[in-house]
C-alpha cells in the first residue's frame, strides 16, 4: 500500500474554556439571525465575497478527500430566466399535479406557489452539483465516496459563510432538476443537489414567524 506523507497541524488553535463558551455562545446568536428569505434586492454583490464563501464551503470533510461537489455559479441574466422559466415549470406540475395535499398543507404557512421571481431578482444563484465519480487525466473512472453526505455539508458551510458575510440565502429544490446540468451545462457524473439564491434581502422583506425545536428535542446526551 503507498504511504501518504502526514505534517503537523499547526493550524489548531485552543481557547480557555471561557473563552469557548462564549464563543459557542456568540456563534448560536448569530446564527439564530439567519432566515430564509424569498423576496431579494437586485443589488450587486462583489464577485471576491462569493468567491471565499466558496473557497470556505471547499474547506468541508468529505469522504477520502475526493471533494465531490461543483458550484455552478450564475450571474448571467439570460441564463438565471432559463433557470426561473425551467423550474417554475417543474413547481407548476408539484403544487398542481404532484404533491400530496398533506404537503401542500405543511408549505401553506410559508405562502409559496409555482412562481419564483427571486429567480431572476437575487444577483446569483449557485448551482450544487454531487459528483458520483470522477474522471483522471486519462478518462478512468474515479470512484466517490459518502457524496450526498460530502456535499451536504460542504453546502451547510455555505449557507453558514454567506450568512457571516451579511448576505441572505435560499435553498431551492425544484424537482426533478435535471434542466440544471442541460443549462448550467454540467456533465453527466454530476447531479443537481440543490440551488441556492444568494443576495441581498428585499427592503421591507417578512418572514414567517415560526421558531426551532428546543435543545431537549434536538439531542440527548448519553
Amino acid at each position: 500500500m503507498k504511504s501518504h506523507k502526514f505534517v503537523p497541524h499547526t493550524a489548531y488553535q485552543e481557547y480557555p474554556v471561557e473563552e469557548m463558551k462564549e464563543r459557542a455562545k456568540s456563534f448560536y446568536e448569530d446564527l439564530c439571525r439567519r432566515r430564509t428569505v424569498r423576496e431579494f434586492s437586485d443589488r450587486s454583490v462583489p464577485r471576491e465575497i462569493i468567491e471565499n464563501c466558496l473557497l470556505a464551503a471547499g474547506t468541508a470533510p468529505n469522504g477520502a478527500n475526493k471533494q465531490p461537489w461543483h458550484f455552478a455559479v450564475v450571474e448571467s441574466a439570460d441564463i438565471k430566466k432559463k433557470i426561473r422559466e425551467a423550474a417554475e415549470d417543474e413547481e407548476h406540475e408539484f403544487y398542481h399535479r404532484r404533491a400530496p395535499q398533506d404537503w401542500l398543507d405543511d408549505l401553506a404557512k410559508f405562502n409559496t406557489d409555482e412562481n419564483k421571481p427571486f429567480l431572476e431578482t437575487a444577483p446569483y444563484l449557485i448551482g450544487i452539483f454531487a459528483q458520483s465519480y470522477q474522471l483522471d487525466e486519462e478518462g478512468n473512472k474515479e470512484k466517490n465516496y459518502y457524496v450526498k453526505e460530502s456535499v451536504g455539508i460542504a453546502t451547510g458551510m455555505l449557507i453558514t459563510a454567506l450568512h457571516n458575510a451579511g448576505l441572505a440565502t435560499l435553498t431551492h429544490t425544484p424537482s426533478p432538476m435535471g434542466f440544471l446540468n442541460e443549462i448550467m451545462e454540467r456533465p453527466s457524473n454530476e447531479k443537481a443537489f440543490l440551488l441556492l439564491v444568494v443576495g441581498y434581502p428585499a427592503d421591507g422583506v417578512e418572514v414567517p414567524d415560526i421558531t426551532k425545536k428546543p435543545l431537549s428535542d434536538i439531542s440527548s446526551f448519553l
